[in-house]
């Protein structure tokens, strides 16, 4: 059950961070200005980078583990569509965020910002659809013990 509340907790976390950053700092990238955003750039990358990568994987993790131990109540098609989602992130922050980003570590270009924030729409959804499917697990662990 503790595997169930890691998982339930990094991927709530992973929800609201995606907002925050698809509305409010990924925008903010273009509001720097080309002679500050490298510096800017490089201090957001290397403070977000250990935690988001952290409860990335913890989240990986643990959905790796329900897969094996799923617990009584929990049907295993939202076990398996949730880590379907989870690979859709993580494809999207190999294929194009973390190019975009190692791109911008050296220059500032607007059109890659908006490329960036555009192409953040797959992992902002894909969390949130993420963040649904737990919780309807959560309602499924609860009618189970009522």
């Amino acid at each position: 059950m503790t595997i169930f509340w890691l998982h339930l907790a990094s991927t709530w976390f992973m929800v609201g961070l995606i907002w925050l950053v698809q509305l409010v700092h990924y925008p903010l990238f273009l509001n720097v200005g080309s002679k500050e955003f490298r510096k800017f750039h490089n201090n957001h990358t290397l403070f977000i980078t250990p935690l988001v990568g952290s409860v990335m994987i913890i989240e990986l993790v643990t959905s790796v583990i329900l897969i094996f131990q799923t617990p009584h109540g929990i049907p295993n098609w939202i076990v398996i569509v949730g880590i379907l989602l989870l690979s859709f992130i993580w494809f999207s922050t190999l294929i194009f965020q973390i190019p975009y980003h190692n791109k911008l570590s050296s220059n500032f270009d607007d059109n890659l910002i908006k490329m960036l924030i555009k192409t953040n729409w797959i992992r902002t959804i894909c969390w949130s659809l993420r963040g649904i499917l737990v919780l309807i697990m959560l309602n499924k662990l609860i009618e189970n013990n009522s």
